[in-house]
């Protein structure tokens, strides 16, 4: 199983940037007050209004997810093409943010009603950890 073949290390190391980079980009000082203004939410409104360790714990399970398809991807490439390097690491996880989370995502923000705003600050974190996390499985291929 290919699975077993991936380098964990790597994937491990690329989780913690990813969910290190997440949580700088959406900080108090950075993007999360013009995002939760641009959501419709008040700054009198605090967030996660529910189980706080579940919304955490999903997110460190789907930035997980997102990093081992990164390098999933990446091996596949590396095994067609030989290594790819921190240059095409980082530029294979660049095309799957635009591709996959900005592509897929930019519909379900335009008819959530959240508008273009929203879409652009998720998006570029989300570009940004796959470009990062595809760096971070490049220097380690």
């Amino acid at each position: 199983m290919f699975l077993l073949e991936l380098n964990w290390l790597a994937i491990l190391i690329g989780f913690v940037v990813a969910f290190a980079a997440g949580a700088l980009w959406f900080g108090p000082k950075t993007f999360f007050p013009v995002w939760w203004k641009a959501m419709g939410r008040s700054e009198d409104e605090p967030p996660g209004t529910g189980n706080m360790g579940l919304v955490f714990g999903l997110t460190a399970v789907g930035a997980l997810v997102q990093v081992i398809a990164v390098a999933s991807v990446i091996h596949f490439v590396d095994l067609a093409a030989g290594p790819v390097g921190p240059l095409g690491g980082a530029l294979t996880g660049l095309l799957l943010g635009i591709g996959f989370a900005a592509a897929s995502s930019l519909s379900h923000r335009l008819f959530a009603g959240h508008g273009l705003k929203v879409w652009i600050i998720e998006v570029a974190s989300d570009v940004l950890n796959y470009t990062l996390v595809g760096l971070v499985i490049g220097l380690f291929g």
